[in-house]
């Protein structure tokens, strides 16, 4: 399969960033590497197919997990993911529940997001010139709900069809990591409501919404965070464990979200994301 061929279907390929735990969903599977004008993308890029259809898969912190979520060059993973062809984004990644009933193995598909981030490149409206040596316009993208509707219909409905209980809905509140939250953070991040709290979720999102994709997150709670628990709180090996332990279960998600995602980008607006906006 060539880096944009869609033949098997006619239609654009999915793109699925997440760990290298995904690359056993896919068939047939070739790499490619991508230059973009922002420097490499964390990996090389993974095409192959899933019941016919085209998928795309970028392993987000390398396929040694080399990188540190604030050493991500995000800008770079989703311009190589649109430059393959991808319009829809399923992203799972790990997080912590900020609240009792949310404990490890819970699956949460958030509509809103927080950013607690710092000195992430976090847009290609940077107001530096161009090849041309000109000044781009400003754009201001559309972002008060930051993931595409369709696209979390149809994750809900997977998980529910795969068995899981998904809780439909929350807010994750995005921070700069790599060290996992104080006991004072985490319990600030609970009473301001917010759900989970994640390190790589930002800028993904809003990346994704500035190249008019359809982007979903799919956030796998692999521990209560240290604010809500007691004891020693988090700890990398307890991440890595519950999400190694829930991994069978999120391809299958995977595997029936991408079947049943339209493949008409233009059900939902997502797509029209920079109309009105200059050229």
């Amino acid at each position: 399969m060539s880096a944009a061929d869609t033949s098997t279907t006619g239609h654009p390929p999915i793109g699925v960033i997440g760990g290298s735990g995904f690359y056993e969903f896919l068939d047939d599977i070739t790499e490619h590497g991508v230059d973009t004008p922002y420097g490499p993308p964390s990996d090389v890029l993974s095409i192959g197919s899933l019941a016919g259809r085209p998928v795309v898969f970028l392993p987000r912190h390398g396929r040694r997990h080399t990188l540190a979520p604030h050493r991500i060059n995000y800008r770079a993973n989703l311009w190589a993911l649109r430059a393959l062809g991808v319009r829809q984004i399923l992203a799972p990644g790990a997080v912590g529940g900020l609240r009792p009933d949310l404990g490890p193995g819970t699956l949460v598909v958030p509509d809103q997001l927080v950013d607690r981030t710092s000195g992430r490149e976090q847009t290609y409206y940077d107001g530096r010139p161009g090849a041309d040596g000109q000044l781009p316009q400003v754009v201001h993208v559309p972002f008060a709900d930051p993931y595409c509707p369709v696209g979390r219909a149809t994750v809900l409905d997977a998980a529910r069809n795969a068995g899981w209980q998904p809780v439909d809905g929350g807010t994750m509140v995005v921070i700069e990591g790599p060290r996992f939250s104080t006991r004072a953070e985490s319990r600030w991040y609970g009473r301001e409501g917010w759900s989970v709290v994640g390190m790589t979720g930002h800028p993904e999102a809003v990346l994704a919404r500035e190249l008019a994709l359809c982007y979903t997150a799919l956030s796998l709670v692999t521990d209560l965070d240290s604010g809500v628990e007691v004891g020693q709180g988090v700890t990398q090996q307890e991440v890595f464990t519950v999400f190694a332990r829930n991994i069978d279960r999120l391809r299958l998600l995977l595997g029936d979200a991408v079947k049943t995602l339209p493949a008409d980008q233009g059900v939902c607006r997502c797509a029209q994301a920079l109309a009105g906006t200059p050229s």
